[in-house]
């Protein structure tokens, strides 16, 4: 036998496990790659911008690596005398966003649950909120809310009611019984325009989980004499926790930091100031990039800490539940 032949016996044979787990990594390779360009250096990236003060004008002859850190940024925009209310209004409009977007879908998906005449039309139309482009669906309800021309204005003009600025105007006093109430009017339409456009989403994931639902259940509870009011909270509603916990997680994500529909709408006017308005307000209208990055990190750290108090309230449900 050559010595050539020898070496070649002596070479460690790679096991079939092996030669899995090498084209396994081979294969995550590239999503991995694109996953720390994408997501990761970019976060990496704005987390030290935040620490430097780095001005539009600076960008030539900033050093982005420049171990010169500091809490100024964080100090400038927590400092701001409105960031507290801005706060207020960003958590307001993402849970009664979430929470109203969440209770059309509901609603929807029971009225279309049982089979009748045009039902498949009348899913279809549903999804129009949802899938029609968001520019166009807040230009009709700029139209629709116009004080001067708008069809809502109008039935209240016929009605005999005051017209009312519903995305310029902050707040309007309405009294019941003796009280004043001070309502928020351009954030509850913008809220209301955000439960509008949304449903489709939750409609679509509890009509799925109305239709798997077990036709016994509410059989029996129609025998045993049941109500639609308690068939719905004792039947239906035990059956949906699992889904309406990971819709109102989803859609109080993406609404916390949503940007566009309030944008659009309002600008960030009368009331409507989000988090993420004032970050571009930070960005463009004072062309100062470290705080508009601290005040993003800031928007990160608060809906960790709220979903970390969710997941522990759910988690800690289930458990008792078990």
């Amino acid at each position: 036998m050559s010595s050539d032949t020898r070496l070649a016996s002596k070479k460690k044979i790679p096991t079939l496990a092996q030669r899995e787990a090498r084209l396994g990594w081979l294969l995550v390779t590239p999503a991995v790659i694109i996953v720390l360009v994408l997501v990761v250096f970019p976060v990496v990236w704005n987390i030290m911008l935040s620490f430097q003060r780095v001005l539009v004008r600076d960008l030539q002859t900033v050093n982005f690596l420049s171990l010169d850190l500091s809490l100024g940024n964080y100090k400038r925009v927590v400092g701001v005398r409105d960031f507290w209310e801005t706060l207020r209004t960003t958590l307001a409009y993402a849970f009664f966003g979430t929470i109203l977007s969440i209770a059309m879908g509901m609603w929807a998906a029971l009225v279309v649950k049982k089979a009748f005449i045009g039902r498949s039309a009348v899913r279809g139309l549903m999804l129009f909120p949802y899938i029609a482009p968001v520019i166009a669906v807040t230009f009709l309800w700029r139209i629709m809310l116009n004080p001067q021309f708008g069809i809502v204005n109008e039935w209240l003009d016929a009605a005999g009611v005051e017209r009312i600025d519903f995305l310029g105007r902050r707040s309007f006093e309405l009294g019941i019984f003796g009280w004043t109430l001070t309502l928020p009017v351009a954030l509850t339409s913008v809220i209301i325009f955000e439960g509008w456009r949304y449903f489709p989403f939750a409609f679509l994931f509890l009509l799925a989980r109305l239709q798997a639902m077990p036709a016994e259940l509410e059989e029996a509870a129609m025998v045993d004499g049941a109500t639609i009011s308690q068939r719905f909270r004792y039947v239906t509603m035990p059956q949906m926790r699992g889904v309406l916990s990971v819709l109102f997680l989803l859609r109080f994500i993406w609404t916390f930091n949503k940007f566009d529909d309030v944008y659009l709408l309002t600008g960030g006017s009368a009331g409507t100031e989000v988090i993420t308005v004032k970050i571009v307000d930070w960005l463009r209208g004072r062309s100062d990039i470290g705080s508009a990055a601290a005040l993003s990190i800031i928007l990160a750290v608060v809906l960790l800490v709220l979903l970390a108090i969710y997941f522990k309230w759910f988690y800690e449900e289930e458990g008792d539940g078990a």
